[in-house]
């Protein structure tokens, strides 16, 4: 059965007529078990060869459903398509995953409680070996089933404190403590915190770290909260809003990156200047902030440590070498830029490069 020959996808029932030996055989050597059932290493040679040579492709859902094993790791966060953090390390999960012999298969939750049950049923259902999880507030009988049966979990972004799970987050309380001090010492007064309508870990740490930096200055808290699940425009009305009702506003912490876009439109429609009539910082990195006019003070998040810790969890869960539970907190950066300086500060940093 030459490649070049070949008009249909191959299956293991074909390779085992072309060579002559038992679809058993061929299962075993594809599945890694040719030494522990005394498969000759000449045979499992030929079988490799010509498998390479009429390129087989296994098909990994029924594998999973005979083995045990699919080799697959879910990925499953709130948004896959527009959250450039979780694109981001899913490219390096899925990189290292690949180097290990494992598939990554990716969903998004919208970060809806039902969604997010209706899709860990799905892949339960194929085999998957294990999840990698930005869970939805809810969700935490469902989580604890699959702990319960063994399945691999890590929480990235945000954990569920009730639980036990191995989970990798970011220091949110000290970094927004941080960004806000910062605000603090280039002069503003009126600083405002734009954030989810969310009680989820990350976001109560940096509502907990923006009031704490708030009250420490003794200065007033300005709060405006909006909800993940409205349009883009909704949002960016509510946040107009919010700014024209506390027109003493002098500066601006936005909790995630795209509220913090949404929060560029509508400062640009109310024709503020940045940072002189406003100072803006954003948790979260994006490309648009870097080559924005001003450019974009930001609290950036270390991706390729995230997604070290994420895997490295996964895999050793997997290959049941580490039982230990793992909580791991990282710290972020922030990265000053030209939003949140004073204009004299500005100037004077342009004028000494």
């Amino acid at each position: 059965m030459p490649a070049s020959k070949v008009s249909k996808k191959v299956s293991i029932r074909d390779i085992g007529k072309e060579l002559g030996i038992s679809i058993t055989t061929v299962s075993f050597i594809l599945n890694g078990k040719a030494k522990e059932k005394r498969i000759s290493e000449a045979l499992t040679k030929k079988v490799l060869e010509f498998v390479k040579e009429v390129n087989f492709k296994p098909n990994m859902m029924a594998q999973g459903l005979r083995t045990g094993k699919s080799k697959i790791i879910c990925l499953m966060v709130e948004d896959i398509s527009n959250n450039l953090l979780f694109a981001q390390v899913a490219r390096l999960i899925e990189e290292e995953a690949h180097n290990k012999g494992y598939r990554i298969i990716y969903c998004s939750t919208d970060n809806k409680k039902e969604k997010a049950i209706e899709l860990i049923q799905l892949f339960r259902d194929r085999s998957i070996d294990g999840y990698i999880i930005t869970p939805p507030e809810g969700i935490e009988q469902e989580i604890q089933s699959l702990l319960n049966d063994g399945i691999p979990i890590v929480l990235i972004d945000r954990n569920l404190p009730l639980l036990s799970c191995n989970h990798v987050v970011i220091d949110n309380f000290n970094s927004t403590h941080e960004a806000i001090r910062h605000l603090i010492s280039n002069g503003f007064k009126n600083i405002a915190l734009i954030t989810l309508n969310s009680d989820q870990t990350q976001m109560a740490d940096r509502l907990a770290g923006y009031v704490k930096a708030i009250d420490d200055a003794g200065l007033q808290s300005y709060v405006k909260k909006v909800d993940f699940h409205e349009s883009d425009d909704h949002n960016i009305s509510e946040i107009i809003s919010f700014l024209q009702d506390n027109n003493t506003i002098d500066a601006v912490f936005f909790s995630t990156n795209y509220i913090g876009v949404w929060g560029l439109q509508a400062i640009k429609h109310l024709n503020l200047r940045i940072p002189d009539d406003i100072a803006v910082i954003s948790f979260d990195d994006h490309d648009l902030f870097k080559f924005y006019t001003p450019s974009i003070t930001v609290v950036a998040q270390p991706v390729p440590d995230i997604s070290r810790h994420v895997i490295r969890l996964m895999l050793d869960a997997l290959e049941e070498a580490d039982p230990t539970i793992h909580e791991i907190i990282l710290p972020a950066k922030l990265i000053i830029r030209e939003s949140s300086m004073r204009k004299v500060v500005v100037e004077k940093h342009e004028f000494l490069k």
